[in-house]
């Protein structure tokens, strides 16, 4: 890489992680020298590390594994604070980087795209890289989901003007507090909406905006900020406070449904068929134009583009369909994910039965002080259904959680919780399917429940 040409021996601490192991695929393609750990490494992880010749030959941190002759460390947010490994970096004065630094040292001579916000940056992000694709542009990414026709979730060139990266608002590593989308220096940012999530971090909702103020303030003289202008909590940190700031708003595209299709309408009032539906889609798809705007794509060759787009994986992913049935799964599990996938569902196919099932997997879903805000997120379904493990209460150290609890913070009476997940399994199989859709959300695998057979099930 032209950017970083002093950087060729690279060592990545927690390896395994899904954006760790992309970069270290990435990196080891352009030439550099890459080694890396890491105390557990899953698939597809390993698999794809091995096929490249980088998989650690063992499990576990090795401090004798940082050695003088390597030019950066690359920590992910997997490790500890003393991990072995970056304190024996840190003892013989090495270059460390979290994943953002290293990203922006990578890309300082490029155009940078950000995309961030609580909920729809991936599809945002998604929907930019498969319009310049489409086309024929050279650019460079790094993005948080596996997507159709990329083979790695991260690309650093040598030759390409631009990069899009999706922001994410975690920190950047355990010993750089800062939020990851605060370390791109963006030249074109996108907030596309904010929600409370990360409470073990951020403690206050306050605590959280914060974080979106401080990166919409960071839009440069002669940058572009574009925001979801409906958004109330947005609106609080996108006030255009810079005359040398271009500020553009946005909101869900113009659009028509019939029969369980979704048609965009162009500004010739032209009917263009979409593969996505929703309306958090129809804003991602509002928010993916307005940059390509400003990367002088023509309206016309964004429609062309969008209309062969079937989306990211795991965001409303179709896993099967028949005549009368779906059943898509969703990475949805924060309060206005969950809303957005259920409504968008339901409004599709109002006809048609809705089950839904979220599984509460994440730390800020399972604490206690956190579980108000999913109050009246899960109206839409038909059925709703919400599963946890108490395993993975006691494995984050939050307090147990009783199902009536849960019942009573998401404001549904008829709300059914299961804590068991061959329970959950058993009453999905011995319901009526006929007309009837499902829809599965986690950031989990509701603990290796088959989806694949329960599809087959619904869908005859």
């Amino acid at each position: 890489m032209a950017t970083l040409p002093s950087l060729q021996r690279l060592h990545l601490i927690a390896v395994g992680g899904s954006i760790m192991h992309n970069l270290a695929l990435a990196l080891h393609r352009s030439g550099a020298q890459v080694t890396g750990s890491d105390d557990e490494i899953f698939e597809p992880a390993r698999g794809r590390l091995a096929n490249a010749g980088i998989l650690p030959a063992a499990e576990g941190w090795f401090p004798e594994k940082i050695t003088a002759d390597l030019d950066a460390v690359i920590v992910g947010m997997h490790a500890r604070a003393d991990n072995p490994e970056l304190l024996r970096a840190q003892e013989l004065g090495l270059r460390v980087y979290s994943f953002p630094e290293f990203i922006y040292e990578a890309s300082k001579d490029k155009q940078r795209i950000v995309i961030g916000g609580s909920h729809g940056k991936t599809s945002i992000t998604s929907l930019i890289l498969h319009v310049l694709r489409y086309h024929g542009r050279k650019f460079d990414y790094a993005v948080g989901a596996q997507l159709e026709g990329f083979d790695l979730m991260v690309q650093l060139t040598d030759d390409a003007p631009i990069i899009i990266i999706e922001g994410d608002e975690y920190l950047s590593s355990p010993i750089d507090r800062r939020p990851k989308f605060h370390l791109y220096q963006h030249h074109i940012g996108v907030i596309s909406g904010i929600s409370w999530d990360h409470i073990n971090v951020f403690p206050t909702e306050e605590d959280y905006r914060e974080q979106f103020r401080i990166f919409a303030e960071m839009t440069p003289k002669a940058g572009v900020l574009i925001y979801d202008q409906d958004d109330e909590q947005v609106q609080l940190v996108t006030v255009p406070s810079s005359p040398d700031v271009k500020y553009i708003g946005y909101g869900p595209h113009e659009h028509v449904i019939r029969q369980g299709r979704t048609y965009l309408l162009n500004k010739k009032d032209e009917e263009v068929p979409i593969q996505v539906f929703g309306e958090h889609n129809l804003r991602n798809i509002s928010a993916a134009r307005e940059v390509c705007k400003q990367l002088s794509i023509k309206g016309k060759d964004f429609y062309e583009a969008i209309a062969t787009f079937k989306g990211a994986a795991r965001r409303l992913e179709l896993v099967r369909a028949g005549q009368d049935s779906v059943v898509y799964k969703d990475f949805a599990h924060a309060p206005s994910k969950l809303k957005a996938t259920a409504t968008a569902l339901k409004q599709q196919f109002p006809q048609r039965r809705l089950v839904a099932c979220l599984e509460l997997h994440t730390f800020s879903s399972l604490n206690p002080a956190f579980l108000p805000q999913y109050a009246h997120t899960f109206d839409a379904p038909d059925l709703a259904v919400v599963y946890f493990n108490p395993h993975v209460l006691e494995h984050k150290r939050l307090p147990p959680l009783a199902p009536e609890a849960v019942q009573a913070a998401f404001g549904r009476r008829d709300l059914k919780v299961f804590t068991d997940s061959k329970a959950l399994a058993d009453f999905l199989h011995q319901q009526n399917w006929d007309n009837a859709n499902l829809l599965m959300m986690s950031s989990g695998t509701f603990d290796g429940l088959d989806l694949g057979k329960l599809a087959e099930e619904v869908v005859r």
